[in-house]
């Protein structure tokens, strides 16, 4: 055999078997087609320097198990709620149409300024002017009564963008809301998220991330009203008024599937929210909180490409199965940074007044905080968590003075999954 022959053949035999070889490790979690969107080369550091890189990211120890063979998700993160570590992540920083995942931090800006939620408001013909074109709707209508309760059901459970419209009103008109929401972002370091419509309404230069998405849902889970209305399955919605006066209500039941088990999909064992969503250009979209055995996990995923029906959440729920494995045998890839404005503590419990740089997440108060949270953790041990879900490591707003302080373990107490709330 001539020898240039020779050449061609061994060359052609090392391509096919790299390509054996590599084919399947590279095709984890990412979409091979070349039509999909690219991540950009450079993104955010915020949480650390491995957020920042495209592809897979995690550091697998001994026992770890393998991530799951069949992600396609555009961008994922799981996450330990309590700690904030991340424990893998799926280019976290890209940064996506996010759907009515947006909602959470509508919901997180918002709904401290609108209470009590008894309060009843008359809906305008104003209130409801500039949805968009096939919103998602509940069925809120001109010239009825509705208490913000109702309305913040509609939000979660039926991600009514007329609903957010409405709240958005009171809260002071649309453009308001949307300052308001993206002043929220920047001070949760959210830095990959720019805001145009509170409900997330497909709208150009309208982006988040999965990482932004799951600082929101850490947020909004410190909030009794907000863990109540996100855990919620079903509820009664007010409706039209009959001939006597009175209020027809109708049943509405939330569209997180993994929180209802609707359309097939196995509703996911200690899953207490958060939030889905979907638009044309978002595609699919969900984040989700769960608790197994003490633990907390955080995962958001965004515009699944796989056909399999309800991807996002069988996504969803595969990586909470990996994460809830995984822990303690994974070294994080990155943080949830805590907001700008959070009073950390160093060893001597003395806040440092400096929370994390927003472009690495690094500040001179982090290490500290985590002792300190380390410390308040270990005098109050763990009970009550079989019952209650516990969110730590968030933001809790103490009512003397206002300021902020990181806390490994906070519990969340009546939380009630899947039961209808009248």
């Amino acid at each position: 055999m001539p020898a240039l022959k020779k050449i061609a053949l061994t060359v052609t035999s090392a391509a096919l078997l790299s390509a054996f070889v590599a084919g399947p490790a590279s095709a984890v979690g990412k979409d091979t087609s070349d039509n999909r969107p690219k991540p950009p080369a450079g993104m955010s550091r915020v949480g650390g320097e491995l957020l920042g890189r495209t592809g897979t990211q995690v550091k697998l120890g001994a026992g770890a198990p393998v991530l799951p063979k069949e992600l396609t998700g555009r961008s994922w993160i799981v996450a330990d709620a309590e700690s904030g570590q991340v424990l893998a992540s799926h280019n976290a920083h890209w940064r996506l149409p996010p759907a009515s995942t947006l909602k959470m931090l509508f919901a997180d800006t918002v709904m401290p300024s609108l209470q009590p939620k008894t309060r009843t408001y008359t809906v305008q013909n104003e209130d409801l002017a500039g949805l968009g074109e096939g919103s998602s709707l509940v069925g809120v209508k001109e010239h009825l009564s509705y208490t913000v309760h109702d309305l913040w059901l509609g939000v979660f459970l039926r991600s009514g963008n007329d609903a957010v419209h409405v709240l958005s009103s009171m809260y002071g008109g649309v453009p308001k809301t949307v300052a308001a929401m993206q002043a929220h972002a920047e001070e949760l370091q959210a830095l990959d998220t720019h805001v145009v419509s509170p409900d997330g309404y497909d709208a150009p230069d309208q982006v988040s991330s999965a990482y932004d998405l799951t600082l929101f849902a850490r947020s909004g889970l410190q909030k009794a009203d907000f863990r109540e209305y996100c855990s919620t399955a079903e509820a009664e919605f007010p409706g039209a008024k009959k001939k006597n006066g009175k209020r027809e209500s109708f049943g509405i039941q939330n569209t997180n599937r993994l929180l209802t088990g609707a359309d097939g999909v196995a509703p996911y064992k200690g899953i207490a929210g958060v939030k889905n969503g979907y638009t044309t250009h978002a595609g699919n979209t969900f984040t989700g909180v769960a608790e197994r055995d003490g633990r907390v996990l955080l995962v958001t995923v965004m515009n699944p490409s796989s056909e399999v029906p309800h991807a996002v959440y069988k996504e969803a729920a595969s990586l909470l199965d990996w994460g809830f494995d995984a822990s303690g045998k994974v070294t994080p890839v990155g943080e949830l940074v805590p907001p700008k404005s959070a009073d950390t503590k160093d060893e001597s419990g003395t806040g440092s007044g400096k929370g994390p740089t927003s472009e690495t997440g690094e500040g001179e108060g982090r290490n500290g905080s985590s002792h300190a949270a380390r410390t308040a953790a270990a005098g109050r041990g763990g009970g009550g968590m079989g019952i209650a879900l516990g969110i730590a490591g968030g933001v809790v707003v103490l009512l003397a003075g206002g300021a902020f302080l990181i806390n490994r373990r906070w519990p969340l107490p009546n939380l009630v999954r899947r039961l209808p709330r009248r």
